[in-house]
């Protein structure tokens, strides 16, 4: 089992909101768990909680899988966490290095 934690300038709705559009796309997720604060997403790449809570000007958000570090869907997860805007008016998005350009897809 693996964890990540990263801080955003989202908001914990918009978090979660941006992971229900992004996770079921890239990972084939399916959410089987939410609240205001929380969701736990599933398929054949395994399992993830993925919280998110508010704290100021920033939000904490923790990322849990049931897989290896190793495996594709913590690729994923690690890829996505990477992506959400680290400060206010921030966009987000790739690295310089990172081959997927968020600009034609419109997702992180």
């Amino acid at each position: 089992m693996a964890g990540y934690v990263r801080k955003t300038a989202l908001s914990p709705a918009e978090v979660l909101a941006l992971a229900s559009e992004v996770l079921p796309e890239r990972i084939g997720l399916t959410r089987s768990r939410s609240s205001a604060h929380s969701a736990t997403w599933s398929g054949e790449e395994g399992t993830v909680v993925l919280s998110a809570h508010g704290h100021a000007l920033y939000t904490e958000v923790i990322a849990q899988t049931d897989r290896l570090r190793t495996s594709r869907m913590d690729y994923e997860i690690q890829k996505f966490l990477n992506r959400l805007p680290y400060e206010p008016y921030d966009s987000g998005g790739p690295g310089k290095g990172d081959p997927y350009n968020v600009v034609s897809h419109g997702k992180l």
